[in-house]
């Protein structure tokens, strides 16, 4: 069974997934994109990482897919970059949105350090600190409690890597496919100095664009100014 699809958006972050879908619409309008989901089930299960990515390659295997565009925002576009590395024939190119050169600095080792540091701080008063980063002087979309709840509920669903008690890093380095590399000048989570460090693996076709505000979601803020640039790099890549 083969869809007929440009490109597949990888989620593992359900409970934050309302911050991708202006991003997604407006490239609804040039393209066919698909919504791949995972949601962790089994806390105990080591390094569940690798077994987001082992699922999305049997949705690959199942849909019959070849060469389509592979993006992801955050611990989501993680997802992709490895499985852009293990399975590079099945796509074409690879878009990431906020991802570290150091794939495993997503917003939950802020998250972690500053549980670690903060004597006195409740979990929800780290959180509050969090949704401060994330969404820096933009009014946060949705009521505090409400995102605050988000946030929390992605620390126990998505295949984070991280604990109180151990912070994980991944292998750095390249991809063979086409890569675009997108972010914020005002994120504090992956910041501008620190995603610059891609163009160190880059190769002579691949981008690097910075969205001039919108912190950590800037593609929620700002999807026509990301979305022109994704849309330009996936059809000069056909």
């Amino acid at each position: 069974m083969s869809y007929n699809i440009d490109a597949v958006w990888v989620n593992v972050s359900p409970s934050l997934k309302n911050f991708d879908l202006p991003l997604q619409q407006y490239l609804n309008k040039h393209f066919r994109i698909a919504v791949w989901e995972y949601i962790q089930d089994n806390f105990d299960e080591y390094n569940c990482i690798e077994a987001a990515v082992e699922l999305l390659y049997h949705f690959f295997l199942k849909s019959e897919l070849h060469q389509v565009h592979l993006i992801g925002h955050g611990i989501s576009g993680v997802v992709a970059l490895l499985f852009a590395r293990r399975y590079p024939w099945r796509i074409s190119t690879l878009t990431l949105l906020a991802v570290s050169p150091q794939p495993a600095k997503t917003w939950h080792v802020n998250y972690y350090t500053q549980l670690n540091l903060s004597v006195d701080a409740s979990r929800q008063e780290i959180l509050v600190n969090i949704a401060g980063s994330l969404f820096g002087n933009h009014k946060i979309p949705h009521p505090i409690h409400l995102l605050l709840a988000a946030l929390n509920k992605d620390l126990y669903i998505s295949p984070c890597m991280h604990s109180l008690f151990k912070i994980i890093d991944l292998p750095k380095g390249k991809v063979v496919v086409p890569l675009m590399v997108c972010g914020s000048n005002t994120d504090s989570i992956v910041s501008k100095f620190n995603i610059n460090h891609w163009k160190t693996y880059f190769k002579p076709k691949d981008i690097l664009w910075l969205c001039p505000d919108g912190h950590h979601f800037f593609h929620y803020f700002y999807p026509d100014k990301v979305g022109k640039q994704i849309n330009n790099f996936w059809r000069s890549n056909y």
